[in-house]
């Protein structure tokens, strides 16, 4: 199958502010983060744990693109104290937020009978909870602007069914649910929330976690056989940020080609 080419930024975000968590790597953070430039948003702050990552991301994304408008901060979203300086910080730099996308998630492979409460509960906290951490402190801002979009990071997991992966399904599921709640009770005040639930998403991180067999497998229920490129979920997270989807709420997009 013949790989897509990519596709150039239309101004989608143009005069909008972003605000990215789990955003330095190679991942899909960091894509959305790139495309968030390409389309023309105002000013972007990424988030992640690792601060020497973050850094260079930072250093990355102002260098390729050509703008000083990038800064980065740490914040894990397991640590409320960390998400509401985070939060804070953004507000401060960006002269407000207009987009905050949810990126921030952990999977460990764990057959459920030999997992731990720890694990269970660390996978949870962190793509579950910390999704709901962020929502919960960035919402009164965008509420009280009367605008603004949230677009979380699921999974096709929330919908399917796989082995070892209970733990990160059920906390996927959740975000979808949370994603549809939160989604009614922000939209009575000008704000949009909607998710993506990518299916296979090939990054250098996946590649190190998972196995090749595993992989091989996932990518074969692909109907163009092979994963998606990160910038191909970024892409769909654009479309939910910008006012091209006015009148979406709590939806969840699968970013899949999987087979029917």
């Amino acid at each position: 199958m013949k790989m897509p080419e990519y596709v150039p930024g239309h101004q989608l975000l143009a005069g909008k502010s972003v605000l990215i968590t789990a955003a330095a790597g190679a991942g899909i953070g960091f894509a959305a983060a790139k495309r968030a430039l390409e389309e023309g948003c105002r000013a972007l702050m990424i988030s992640d744990i690792h601060a020497k990552r973050l850094e260079e991301s930072v250093m990355a994304l102002r260098r390729d693109h050509g703008v000083e408008h990038v800064w980065g901060h740490l914040c894990n979203v397991a640590v409320e104290e960390e998400v509401q300086a985070l939060v804070a910080a953004a507000e401060a730099q960006l002269g407000g937020v207009d987009v905050l996308i949810n990126n921030a998630g952990l999977g460990t492979q764990r057959k459920l009978v030999d997992m731990s409460d720890d694990e269970w509960h660390k996978v949870l906290d962190v793509t579950l909870t910390g999704t709901f951490r962020m929502m919960r402190a960035m919402l009164p801002h965008m509420q009280k602007r009367g605008r603004g979009a949230i677009v979380n990071n699921s999974s096709v997991l929330g919908w399917r069914a796989q082995k070892e992966q209970a733990h990160y399904a059920a906390a996927k599921a959740g975000v979808m649910a949370l994603t549809r709640c939160a989604g009614l009770e922000a939209a009575e005040h000008g704000v949009r929330i909607n998710a993506v639930a990518p299916s296979i998403a090939l990054h250098a991180f996946l590649k190190k976690s998972a196995s090749e067999e595993l992989l091989a497998q996932l990518t074969g229920r692909e109907a163009f056989g092979r994963a998606a490129e990160v910038w191909e979920v970024a892409n769909v997270m654009m479309f939910l940020a910008s006012d091209y989807a006015s009148y979406l709420v709590g939806e969840v997009i699968s970013v899949s080609s999987q087979h029917a």
